[in-house]
């Protein structure tokens, strides 16, 4: 008779079957992903939120909004862009070349390109671009970087620039997104700054315009945009990009907290801990070629005439407590406009904080405080700066520290912070004693509109009114050498004249801190031009994932 298994033999037999029939399921699986790996793959949607309401998506118009800026990088395209690492290449534009003398640049197009509404692109639109920002009529800030340049068709695909003199920095300007001629060209100058492209933008970049949303009072809350399929580099993987908008930060932390939003497009260092789901993010801290200093103004000040108490100013301002109380660390500490991050090797600091040799330098100069209430006079003279700054909250603290440090030393501080409007008239008209504030550069920066004395008013970008002939000079020669490490050489000799004079306090360069969803990959970034080109390579993104075979050699 046959033998009746046991409960517990029973109970073995059917685990050794079931661990036998999982196995024989499992093995395709094991041998396919041990066969295939993970590549992009194409669909899913992106919500980031941004700062601000869009008003000009129009490459011409945006230099004045991160928020226009952001959107005009990926809907228009130029004849190059920067990469992730700082570094410049051809975008539209298959090649390029830069004759001999370096007054001529030739660029040629890539085969095939096409607007977002089918048509193609060619030279015309390029030359309609460049000679319609030259055009006073049509008021756009990219003119001054455009002027004495003539601009030639060779052909449909080819377009030639002469310039007057040699320009080392002039394919930072080749960055500019290029307008559809066919588009553009019937808007009268009065209504450029108003057409409806201005919000509704046909470019050539990765992804298309789609729909916005407005509330109840017709501000714009949300901007919706499409991957546009025939993109030159390919398709983007992303379907859709959603951007809201928000009018400070603290809209931005609750907005992700409430999950309206995947991403944040920044955030300052100090609300990172407001974040209730940061883990969700990847938190980037990104190099940028900008810096903070306090510029003194000698014209609205005769007290900063004085060199002796610009210097004193120098040594008393402890640097480290900025970067370590405002920005937790996120910022690097500088000692020049020449950027560590933009140049090897760095400069050594030539102001070291020391409060009692700042004391000791006051002292020598005749500074005293002769009547005992903690400030120094000079004859007849009080040490009172009038001080400037923006509202943003890091200024803001920037300079409540700096008024403590440089009271310390007995010079009395009047603080005035002003909002985004008020500081942009008092810097026009450059009244203030010193003005607590930030230049943005280019990653290959052109000192010119920051330091040559031309530029001491406005739309001049030299708010220390800095006035120096020597300066001037090399600033002018350096302008005209196409060789990056002979720029570099001659750049120091312009840094040593530049300390030497003390015109203003270099501060710290911030990092731009980017929080994108952890979802998104491909997004790798080091070194970015502006905030706005963390986006150039955005049509490689991607969410979504697919396991195919590896390419065999």
């Amino acid at each position: 008779m046959p033998q009746v298994l046991s409960s517990r033999e029973r109970y073995l037999v059917l685990t050794l079957w079931l661990v036998a029939l999982v196995s024989l399921i499992y093995l395709p699986f094991s041998v396919y992903r041990h066969n295939t790996g993970p590549v992009a793959d194409y669909g899913g949607s992106y919500t980031e939120g941004l700062l601000g309401e869009p008003k000009y998506i129009n490459p011409l118009l945006a230099q004045s909004s991160d928020t226009d800026r952001d959107l005009s990088e990926i809907i228009y395209r130029g004849l190059m862009q920067y990469d992730g690492e700082g570094n410049l290449k051809p975008d539209l534009a298959e090649s390029y070349e830069v004759s001999s003398d370096g007054l001529e640049y030739t660029f040629t197009l890539r085969p095939n390109l096409l607007w977002q509404d089918g048509k193609p692109i060619n030279a015309d639109d390029v030359l309609f671009t460049i000679r319609l920002l030259q055009n006073s009529d049509y008021s756009t800030s990219q003119r001054i970087n455009w002027q004495g340049v003539e601009s030639e068709r060779v052909s449909a695909l080819k377009v030639k620039f002469k310039l007057k003199n040699r320009y080392a920095q002039f394919l930072n300007n080749s960055t500019l997104g290029i307008l559809p001629k066919h588009i553009w060209e019937g808007i009268n100058p009065n209504n450029f700054a108003i057409a409806d492209l201005n919000l509704k933008p046909i470019g050539s970049g990765p992804y298309r315009f789609k729909k916005l949303e407005k509330d109840d009072t017709g501000q714009i809350i949300s901007y919706e945009l499409e991957s546009f399929p025939e993109y030159y580099a390919g398709r983007p993987y992303i379907d859709t990009l959603v951007f809201r908008f928000y009018h400070n930060e603290d809209e931005l932390v609750t907005a992700f907290n409430h999950g309206e939003i995947d991403g944040i497009s920044f955030l300052s260092s100090d609300k990172i801990r407001a974040l209730r789901f940061s883990s969700k993010l990847n938190i980037q801290s990104i190099r940028l070629p900008r810096y903070f200093a306090a510029f003194f103004n000698p014209n609205q000040s005769q007290t900063l005439n004085d060199k002796n108490v610009r210097l004193a100013l120098n040594y008393a301002t402890d640097k480290k407590t900025l970067v370590d109380e405002i920005f937790s660390g996120q910022a690097t500490i500088i000692n020049s406009p020449l950027l560590a991050e933009l140049r090897v090797p760095e400069t050594p600091p030539k102001y070291s904080y020391d409060e009692s040799f700042a004391v000791q330098i006051l002292n020598n100069s005749g500074w005293k405080d002769t009547n005992n209430d903690g400030f120094r006079e000079k004859k007849d003279s009080e040490l009172v700066l009038k001080v400037k700054t923006s509202n943003w909250p890091e200024l803001a603290r920037a300079a409540e520290l700096i008024k403590k440090q440089w009271e310390k030393i007995g010079v009395k501080v009047e603080l005035d912070e002003e909002s985004a409007t008020d500081i942009k008239q008092s810097i026009k008209d450059r009244s203030y004693d010193v003005l607590i504030f930030g230049e943005i550069l280019n990653l290959d920066p052109d000192q010119y509109s920051y330091w040559h004395s031309s530029q001491k008013k406005d739309p001049g970008l030299n708010l220390a009114l800095y006035d120096n002939k020597n300066v001037d000079k090399i600033i002018e020669e350096t302008r005209q050498i196409l060789n990056p490490l002979e720029r570099a050489k001659r750049y120091e000799d312009f840094e040593k004249l530049i300390l030497e004079d003390a015109p203003a306090v270099f501060l710290y360069s911030p990092y731009y801190i980017y929080l994108p969803s952890k979802d998104i990959k491909g997004d790798n970034l080091s070194v970015l031009s502006i905030p706005s080109t963390r986006f150039d390579n955005i049509s490689q993104w991607y969410i979504n994932t697919k396991r195919v075979k590896p390419k065999q050699n």
